[in-house]
Order: C-alpha cells, then structure tokens, then sequence
C-alpha cells in the first residue's frame, strides 16, 4: 500500500516519456540525400520511374530509414504496377511513422490496386480518423478505391491452345 503512490508516478512517468519519442522532429536529411531525393522527384515526374527508383535508392544508401525516401521509393515501386514491393515499402515507413498519411494512403491505394478492397477500406477508415473526410490523402485514397483493380495475369484457362489434326 504505502508503495501504491510510487508506482503510480512511475508509470505515468514511463507513458509521458514513451509519448515524447512520437512527437519528435525528423533530423534534416543529409545534404547528398536531399539531392538524390529532389532527383528521384524530378524523374518520377517526368515520367522516368526507373530513374527515380534508381535515384531513392541511392538515397537510401546515404540516409537509411529515411521516411522521405522510402516514401518516394514506395510510391515510384507502385506506379510501375509493383504492388507487393511497394507495400513493403509502406510498412517500413508506417513502422517509421505509424501516423504517417501519405503512407497510409499509399498502402491503401497498392492494396486497392492488388484487389484487397477490405485492408483498403480499413486504411481509408484509418485516415478519416486521422486528417478527416476532406483530406487529399482521403479523397485519393476513395478514388483508387473506386476503381476496379487492373487484371495483372492471364490464366492458364485463358490461354487455351486449338489442336489441329492435319493429314500427312
């Protein structure tokens, strides 16, 4: 009992020093990243994805775990149509940055594209939460949502081959 006061100070000062580390600022990225980063930037716009990826991952050598950068590698990976590894990609931010909006949105949208409209749903609930129905993030989101998702593979069923029987 006459410990009961203690204990309580001690764990509210363990919840208020574990909430700090969420509100922490990012540090400036490295300079070199930064460059590599506009550069991945300016080659995703125009159109250059491979560049782009090249760019971020060279970035990422110099500023590992960057959430800038893997958000940009994310988001070049899911645009030339590779879901899977761009869902890798926004993990590791979210793991980063749990309330990360663009890489909420992001994975929501490569889960929207890959066909897994509930995890996308569960997603756009999730950032409604955070920033709100008329959030860009939001809106985008419920638009890659309202897509079909694209037909990746062709069956085997699908490729059916005609024999012919022909006479020597």
């Amino acid at each position: 009992m006459r410990y009961t006061p203690v204990a309580v100070a001690l764990s509210l000062l363990v919840a208020v020093t574990s909430s700090i580390s969420y509100s922490e600022t990012p540090r400036p990225l490295d300079p070199r990243a930064a460059a590599l980063l506009s550069e991945g930037r300016a080659a995703a716009a125009a159109g250059n994805l491979d560049g782009a990826i090249d760019a971020y991952e060279s970035a990422l050598t110099v500023e590992p775990g960057s959430v800038a950068v893997v958000l940009g590698l994310a988001d070049a990976t899911r645009r030339q149509g590779m879901q899977g590894k761009a869902l890798h990609y926004y993990r590791e931010a979210l793991s980063a940055d749990p309330r990360n909006v663009t890489a909420i949105a992001g994975e929501g949208m490569a889960l929207a594209e890959k066909g897994a409209a509930e995890k996308a749903a569960k997603n756009l609930a999730r950032l409604q939460t955070l920033c709100g129905k008329d959030c860009a993030e939001t809106r985008e989101l419920a638009a890659a949502m309202a897509k079909p998702p694209a037909q990746r593979m062709v069956s085997a069923d699908a490729v059916k081959p005609n024999p012919v029987v022909s006479e020597n």
